[in-house]
């Protein structure tokens, strides 16, 4: 991929019409432009174009059979990429949308394979952040974007994450600041009888049952090399920093402490540098030599915002291997527990 000047586009007030008619014009062209959602930055491409998948693919250094999510600013254009939509589906749209649900349906013949990773299903939702709305509806077409980052790494929550990965493979980023929300959107499969949650996110398990007044079941696939994966993030290392991360759970806060002290003094003992992902409630408990809160533990909705930018944090502090600790029982525990177990490659320490 040639190299080619990115420019950054401020989209934070509500004066950014040049700004999104500009972006909207390179996504209608072909072109990709990465941009804020609630969740987290997308890498937008027009969603009816095979060669713009392709240019996302490439950007991201992503495997091709990784599906992408559809962006839509309007629910007109379910029509031409759905070929039905489920009940269900319909209920958790009016409900949920615009906000960080992703639903899985039957594809229409118009979308292109090479978004759905080959599959004849297709993801999509519709974001609340001002900024996506605004270029989704200026752009009038159905905008194909996965996490602006490089392949593997942790997803951006702010432009210069996305800055720091595609500095000259893309042609712009909108920077519409810190991200809200700060994991993906949860991802529910409508094409079978029964609702499936394919990934955990801000919405949960117990909110979709309660809308849907259904069940709706939780799938923990471990999706094999050689099939393709129907959502975003179910077949690949994800999320990762460049250290080593060591993920210690326990349903006693005290245990997982004395556990992560325990081994910080034995990785030091040779001669290794250590850094720990702790809470606000635990920040003082620990004498590694990186110690980063990533929020309380009482207020979750910090924790989550804050995730990728601590592990981002950790791959420009110089340290060998990172502990983590857990989250069980608690709100959102699902969508964390879900990032952080992929950003240590499934190392998980049981106390």
């Amino acid at each position: 991929m040639g190299f080619m000047k990115t420019i950054v586009r401020n989209v934070e007030n509500k004066d950014n019409k040049e700004a999104i008619r500009e972006a909207a014009g390179l996504l209608r062209e072909g072109k990709l432009v990465a941009f804020p959602t609630e969740t987290v930055y997308g890498l937008g491409g027009s969603g009816w174009m095979e060669e713009a998948a392709s240019k996302i693919y490439e950007a991201k250094g992503r495997p091709s059979d990784n599906p992408l999510i559809l962006h839509i600013g309007s629910m007109e254009m379910i029509d031409e990429i759905a070929s039905c939509v489920p009940g269900p589906a319909k209920k958790a749209m009016e409900v949920f949308w615009p906000g960080p649900l992703t639903v899985i349906l039957p594809k229409s013949d118009r979308v292109p394979y090479r978004v759905t990773g080959g599959l004849d299903s297709v993801a999509v939702r519709m974001p609340s952040h001002p900024a996506a709305l605004a270029l989704l509806r200026e752009t009038g077409v159905p905008v194909a974007a996965p996490s602006a980052n490089t392949s593997g790494r942790p997803s951006p929550t702010k432009a210069e994450h996305v800055v720091e990965d595609l500095d000259g493979k893309i042609p712009m980023v909108l920077d519409g600041g810190k991200v809200e929300v700060g994991v993906e959107s949860t991802i529910v499969d409508f094409t079978g009888e029964v609702p499936v949650i394919l990934r955990p996110g801000k919405i949960t398990k117990d909110e979709l049952e309660k809308t849907l007044l259904t069940e709706v079941l939780m799938s923990t696939p471990s999706v094999k090399e050689d099939t393709v994966p129907k959502a975003p993030g179910m077949k690949y290392k994800h999320y990762a920093p460049k250290a080593q991360l060591i993920l210690i759970l326990g349903e006693d806060i005290e245990k997982v402490v004395k556990e992560i002290t325990k081994r910080v003094h034995d990785c030091r003992e040779q001669g290794m540098k250590t850094g720990v992902i702790a809470t606000e409630e635990t920040m003082g408990d620990y004498d590694a030599d990186e110690v980063i809160s990533v929020g309380s533990r009482s207020h979750m909705e910090t924790v989550t915002a804050n995730l990728y930018d601590v592990l981002r944090e950790f791959d420009h502090i110089d340290v060998d291997v990172i502990f983590s600790e857990g989250f069980e029982g608690e709100e959102y525990e699902e969508a964390v527990m879900n990032r952080l177990a992929k950003a240590a490659g499934h190392q998980v320490i049981r106390v």
